[in-house]
Order: structure tokens, then C-alpha cells, then sequence
């Protein structure tokens, strides 16, 4: 029930280590944008639907099913929020979760841990985010990443994302750290809008480079975040490199995780930071592992030597249309999902039958 795709033997080692260990999910929030571009993302059906997506999703998570929720989960063009998936795994296992927000639109609805971050303004204008902001992101991070390490050492911390055209995002911190990325990200749509994402790139890379006649623009990571990132990222980067030193890290999620996982390795090279590479794997969904559309395996191989790990879970045998419609390309990850079904593999060793039994049974209840 769980693939290892790339660093095969660092892979199996990091599943061996901790299976049967006990693990803690932090999803962080944050907000772009760049989401807001028409058919950028199909994490809401509308424009609209997807300034409320993380804040509805994290409501979700942390509630479960509510007779009349503040905010409910946002129309999709298919599929179902994969929250859903997050949501049976925390609540059946007794994962302990934490949810951050560092950068949205406004308050979530439920408990979280602020982290004073700001929404990024569209990475087109190549101007996303006050480098002030980004510098706190990045402490902040490394002080929860401490924190969220000491309260589980002997397991691992899983650290999930929502953020809307969070693979636009991925796409321009990857190409502004070098990784020929263009034409391999996912996206939530059945069939990657490649063409879309690489032109709001291209166009923040430009803004960028108009400003100022640096030969290197991007020789500080900061500076990248700050010009074409999310609030995510950095916060994320942060938790990840401090929580290694102590603890297992799975970076939950697929494009976007891979992004901060070299956002990490730009960091760590950029301010000596020490760090345990060997502590931290990618976790995410075969939805996302195997798309046709884009090229996961491909662009974890570029950015070695990180392990991708895949969950088997398959909607195919669901009585649900709406989770059905993940076998057909729609949504694919979000919210943690393929890291908290890695992790209901790896800790109680449930396999297909029991996880979408309960993922189903959560449905019933909706």
C-alpha cells in the first residue's frame, strides 16, 4: 500500500524506521493570488469558491461533518475535497493535528496557530510577498519545526498544505532555483494546464528581472519567495529543516512538496544550516505519483536525492461518484491526504479495504 518511486533504498529505510511509530499532521494555510486566475485551479469551481477553499477545508479537518458548517466545503468542477480523505485517517487514528495560517484572507473558522504571515499577491507581477514577511515565515517555521519535533521524537511530523494554484506557485520557485520544471507539475485538473501556469510564470520572472539588473536575482531563496512564492512554502521549509535535526519529516503532498523540498536544500546551502536529509521523505497519492499529465517521478529524480513515497489507495471500487472521479485525473491530492493514508498504512497497517471503508463512512455522515 505504499510505493517508494525514487531513492529506493532511502525510501524503505525511512518507512522502516518509523512504521509503527507514532505520528503528528501539521497543515499549514496560506493563500495566492495567483488562485484567482480564471481556470488557474480547480480547487472551486468559481474564483470565488477558492478564496473560501482553505478556510472551509480547514473547518473540515478539524470539525469533521457539521449539520450547518460557516463555511462549506467548496463546489468542485469533480471530485470531492481531499480533506475528506485527511479527515478519516486523523479521526479514526487519533493523530493529534495542528493548523497553521500563514497567510490568509481572513481568520480561519476554527482554532489555529497564527503565524503572522500575509496572502501572496499574484507571483505575475513577480512581486508576491514583503521580503519582511518572508524572513518571519522562515523563523516561524524553524521555531514550530523545534517545537512540533520535541512533541513526538520518537516518530514523525507529517506536514500537509492548502493553498489554491499552490502548483503555480511550485512551478516558479522550482524554476527560479534552476529545476527544469516547466511541462512536469500536477494540478488539479484531469489534465495539467501546463501552458496556463508556464505563462503566469514567465510573466513573474519578468516583472522580476525589470526591476533590477542582478546577475544573480534569485541567489537568496528569500528573495525567490518573496517575488514568486506563497506564504506556505517558506513557513513550511522552515518546520521541515528544523524538525529533521530530531524527528521523521514527510513532506504530505506532491508538486508543491517537492518545491519546498528544494527550497530546503537552497536554504540549508545558502545560510549552512545543518540539516538531516535522510530524515525526510515526500508523501503523497498515486493520483499525483503516477498523473499522465505531468512528470512527479521525473522531477523528484531532478531534485535528488529525495524519496517520493505513494499511497495505493484506489477510488475505483468506491460507490461514490465524487470520489470515483479522482480515477479520472480530478483533484489528486490536498490537505495532507496521500501523507495521513501513508500514514494509516505505515502506523496501523490498514490496507485499501479499511481506508476507504472509512473514508466512505465520513461521506455518509456529510
Amino acid at each position: 500500500m505504499i510505493h517508494v518511486y525514487t531513492q529506493i533504498e532511502q525510501g524503505h529505510r525511512w518507512l522502516q524506521r518509523y512504521r509503527g511509530r507514532p505520528s503528528v499532521f501539521a497543515c499549514i494555510l496560506g493563500f495566492t493570488a495567483t488562485g484567482l486566475i480564471p481556470g488557474i485551479s480547480a480547487a472551486g469551481a468559481t474564483p470565488e469558491d477558492r478564496q473560501y477553499t482553505a478556510i472551509a477545508d480547514a473547518e473540515f479537518l478539524y470539525k469533521g461533518p457539521q449539520p450547518q458548517p460557516q463555511y462549506p466545503l467548496p463546489p468542485l468542477q469533480a471530485g470531492a475535497s481531499p480533506v475528506l480523505i485527511s479527515r478519516a485517517v486523523v479521526e479514526a487514528l487519533g493523530i493529534p493535528v495542528y493548523l497553521f495560517n500563514a497567510g490568509l484572507p481572513q481568520p480561519p473558522t476554527v482554532p489555529v496557530i497564527d503565524l503572522e504571515g500575509a496572502p501572496a499577491q499574484c507571483l505575475s507581477g513577480g512581486n508576491a510577498l514583503p521580503l519582511a514577511t518572508v524572513k518571519h515565515l522562515w523563523e516561524q517555521g524553524l521555531i514550530w519545526g523545534q517545537k512540533l519535533a520535541a512533541s513526538i521524537p520518537d516518530g514523525y511530523l507529517i506536514l500537509g498544505e492548502c493553498v489554491v494554484g499552490g502548483t503555480t506557485t511550485a512551478l516558479a520557485i522550482l524554476t527560479g532555483l534552476g529545476v527544469p520544471a516547466a511541462g512536469k507539475v500536477n494540478s488539479s485538473h484531469p489534465s495539467c494546464n501546463h501552458a496556463q501556469k508556464w505563462a503566469v510564470v514567465e510573466a513573474g520572472l519578468k516583472a522580476f528581472r525589470s526591476r533590477g539588473d542582478e546577475e544573480h536575482p534569485f541567489q537568496d531563496p528569500l528573495h525567490l519567495v518573496a517575488a514568486i512564492g506563497d506564504p506556505m512554502q517558506i513557513a513550511v521549509a522552515g518546520m521541515a529543516i528544523a524538525a529533521s535535526r530530531t524527528c521523521g519529516v514527510m513532506l504530505a503532498g506532491g508538486t508543491q512538496m517537492l518545491a519546498v523540498y528544494a527550497l530546503m536544500q537552497a536554504l540549508g546551502r545558502q545560510y549552512s544550516l545543518s540539516w538531516e536529509p535522510e530524515q525526510v521523505v515526500v508523501g503523497t497519492t498515486r493520483w499525483v505519483a503516477e498523473d499522465p499529465t505531468g512528470d512527479t517521478v521525473g522531477l523528484a529524480k531532478t531534485i535528488s536525492p529525495v524519496p517520493l513515497l505513494g499511497t495505493g489507495l484506489s477510488f475505483a471500487p468506491s460507490r461514490y461518484p465524487q470520489l470515483r472521479a479522482y480515477e479520472q485525473g480530478y483533484v489528486k491530492e490536498g490537505m495532507g491526504a496521500g501523507g495521513c493514508a501513508i500514514a494509516a498504512h505505515l502506523t496501523q497497517g490498514w490496507h485499501q479495504e479499511q481506508l476507504l471503508q472509512a473514508i466512505e463512512m465520513l461521506i455518509e455522515r456529510c
